[in-house]
């Protein structure tokens, strides 16, 4: 037995949006301008994303420059990219929510507030991983 793809069981992507159901190549060249475009708009209407953006130009190539073992480079690497990626994600929370509304209303609240919980994480990840690499308990 096998998984049914989308198109049987009458499941096309085509009717769900405009934007589904491109494939190959194409799909993937959209996919890089949509990811592009939303890089530039996160830029230029995210002070949080610029800002991380700008920590991460220090950090990363700070984290090459240091003495430190392949491993703990990657992981520090990883960890700066970490936030900029969870920023993302509540950027876009956020963005669907003042969409959908822009009244006050508790679950928006608790909407924007877990995806600020979640870049806090982030940032204290980066903190740890960074001090334990430093300090030398890595």
């Amino acid at each position: 037995m096998h998984d049914p793809t989308p198109h049987e069981g009458g499941h096309d992507p085509s009717h769900e949006s405009p934007f589904k159901g491109k494939t190959g190549w194409r799909r993937i060249w959209n996919a890089l301008h949509y990811s592009m475009a939303g890089l530039k708009a996160a830029y230029r209407c995210e002070d949080a994303f610029r800002q991380e953006v700008w920590l991460a130009l220090v950090l990363i190539p700070l984290a090459f420059a240091l003495p430190v073992s392949g491993t703990a480079r990657a992981l520090m690497v990883a960890s700066v990219l970490l936030v900029l990626i969870v920023e993302l994600l509540n950027s876009a929370i956020e963005a669907v929510v003042d969409r959908v509304s822009l009244e006050n209303h508790r679950l928006a609240k608790r909407a924007k507030d877990i995806g600020s919980a979640a870049v806090l994480i982030a940032l204290l990840l980066v903190a740890t991983v960074w001090a334990s690499i430093l300090g030398g308990s890595a």
